[in-house]
């Protein structure tokens, strides 16, 4: 703790006078961020830092495995940011991060290791899915740090398949008022991998190159033309 009140004393002094006219600005004005990040609680993963991100650059939603669980009635914290991201905030980006060396796809592929963390357990059933296609999909004889990276990259895609079932989410993928972003970061070397979803596949995004995108609405089939057209020939 005496770290962190260093760390305080520091802001106060240093680093807080040269920003003021920001953090009244944002004070006065309130927040427009410019994407929700949800990332995983690993200290070694920090999205502002990653992104070089300012105060009020971005809406951030952390917790172990960078998971986003399935829509429903039940209130929770990611589910509340979410909706409170798009529909009270207004951003029009949404990145799930996952990163190398992740202890919750550790304790994934290892159920042993959470026995007595009865809540974690519970917490990671909404990664199984990733878990399950590296067990049937991938060579079997992965060494243990590969095995835990394809099912961290593959958790990331996971997730952003449960993003798509909120319906704040669903309502703007409809008309084209929302991206979806799945990205990787190596704690290790510092590279930042993105999911192509047109590609199905992570790359390294290049400078000067369009950024690659897991999921626009464009993406997704419109079917109002089809109910169009059903009810005109009724």
């Amino acid at each position: 703790m005496g770290d962190l009140l260093k760390g305080i004393s520091s802001f106060r002094g240093a680093v807080f006078p040269n920003q003021s006219a920001l953090y009244r600005k944002l004070a006065r004005e309130g927040q427009q961020p410019q994407a929700l990040m949800i990332s995983c609680a690993d200290s070694r993963v920090m999205p502002e830092t990653i992104t070089q991100a300012g105060p009020g650059d971005l809406f951030v939603c952390r917790n172990a495995g960078n998971i986003v669980p399935p829509f429903s009635t039940l209130n929770g914290g990611v589910s509340s940011a979410i909706e409170y991201a798009i529909l009270a905030l207004g951003v029009s980006d949404i990145v799930v991060c996952g990163h190398s060396d992740c202890g919750a796809m550790k304790g994934l592929c290892h159920p042993e290791l959470l026995e007595p963390m009865p809540n974690v357990a519970a917490w990671l059933r909404h990664s199984h899915a990733a878990h399950s296609i590296v067990c049937r999909a991938y060579p079997d004889d992965l060494s243990e740090s590969d095995r835990v990276r394809a099912v961290a990259m593959e958790n990331v895609v996971v997730q952003l398949d449960h993003l798509k079932t909120h319906p704040s989410v669903a309502a703007k993928l409809a008309t084209s008022e929302i991206t979806l972003h799945g990205w990787f970061f190596d704690i290790e070397t510092g590279e930042v991998q993105v999911y192509d979803g047109a590609k199905a596949t992570f790359t390294v995004p290049q400078e000067g190159e369009p950024l690659p995108v897991a999921v626009t609405g464009r993406d997704r089939p419109h079917v109002m033309p089809q109910i169009a057209a059903t009810l005109a020939a009724e």
